[in-house]
């Protein structure tokens, strides 16, 4: 039979099947070898039943997809976060903890990396109000990703959210703390996620999920949830592409003078003009100056 991986590790994964019904089932050595890629949640196998009542998995499908990071720490390499993604659904908190709109522009740029269309969702509007909101997270909505403003204690914005996920594949990522699993849980009641609590020592979520696990959604759809993120390390993304990373400098970039333009310090640079006449939002530039002095440091090694 044909199923998705939900969640596992090691030797034992849990693989929802087509008929509907999970079974547990061992990774061959074999398979693992032929195919080169780790097993990730959302990963499409077949599984079979060997003699006997165990399952194994007998071939791992091609992906369609595929979010990835940097590997935490020093480690080189990439770890994939989840595979077979329609859209990676990025959960900032307005406040407890207080938003840092660079980590959401990293967030952005590693869905655009991978090719996953981003979705914006900033939770907990009830602790500050809606204009506040969209006075420092409107800008998203005019570059053009779907923003949601949801309270899980108002129930604010959560009709349109899960009208969004439903019949998709999705990833729910963002730091710790912002309400990922309330908000889940409130959207659908059978999840029962892992809640955590914020240290008000550090205001920074404690980590309640451990491990990625897919989660089959009423009505259609999956939705991944992740463990809180404190370190999203830039992977795979060569810094004369990173310009291609964020929609409103890809819009320009044949307007600049030079093809191989780095909107630093070029003449006639159509985002730097964006720029100086307010089209293009400093903080978002900020943003890109970052991200690239971080990927040509990552490219010495």
């Amino acid at each position: 039979m044909k199923g998705v991986v939900l969640h596992g590790t090691g030797g034992a994964w849990h693989v929802h099947c087509e008929d509907g019904s999970t079974v547990v089932a061992a990774l061959r050595g074999r398979v693992k070898h032929e195919s080169g890629i780790k097993l990730a949640v959302g990963d499409e196998v077949m599984v079979r039943r060997d003699e006997g009542s165990d399952w194994t998995i007998a071939e791992i499908l091609p992906r369609r997809s595929r979010l990835a990071r940097k590997e935490p720490g020093r480690a080189r390499g990439e770890r994939v976060i989840a595979a077979n993604l329609d859209q990676v659904v990025v959960v900032f908190a307005l406040r407890k903890p207080e938003p840092h709109v660079a980590m959401l522009d990293r967030f952005l740029v590693i869905a655009e990396a991978n090719g996953i269309a981003p979705r914006v969702v900033i939770n907990k509007v009830d602790l500050a109000g809606e204009p506040e909101a969209r006075a420092m997270f409107g800008v998203y909505e005019r570059i053009g990703y779907p923003l949601h403003i949801t309270s899980v204690r108002s129930g604010a914005g959560l009709d349109a959210l899960r009208e969004a996920l439903h019949d998709r594949t999705s990833v729910v990522t963002g730091p710790s703390g912002v309400g990922k699993s309330s908000l889940m849980n409130a959207l659908y009641t059978g999840l029962s996620l892992r809640v955590g609590e914020i240290s008000a020592s550090v205001n920074k979520g404690r980590h309640t999920t451990v491990g990625a696990y897919l989660h089959p959604l009423p009505g259609g759809g999956f939705v991944v949830d992740t463990p809180g993120l404190r370190e999203v390390g830039m992977w795979g993304v060569p810094s004369g592409e990173l310009d291609l990373c964020f929609p409103e400098f890809r819009a320009l970039k044949d307007a600049c003078r030079f093809a191989d333009c780095i909107h630093l310090q070029e003449p006639d640079c159509a985002v730097r003009d964006a720029l100086a006449a307010g089209t293009v939002d400093r903080s978002r530039y900020a943003s890109y100056q970052k991200l690239r002095e971080e990927a040509l440091v990552a490219e010495e090694y």
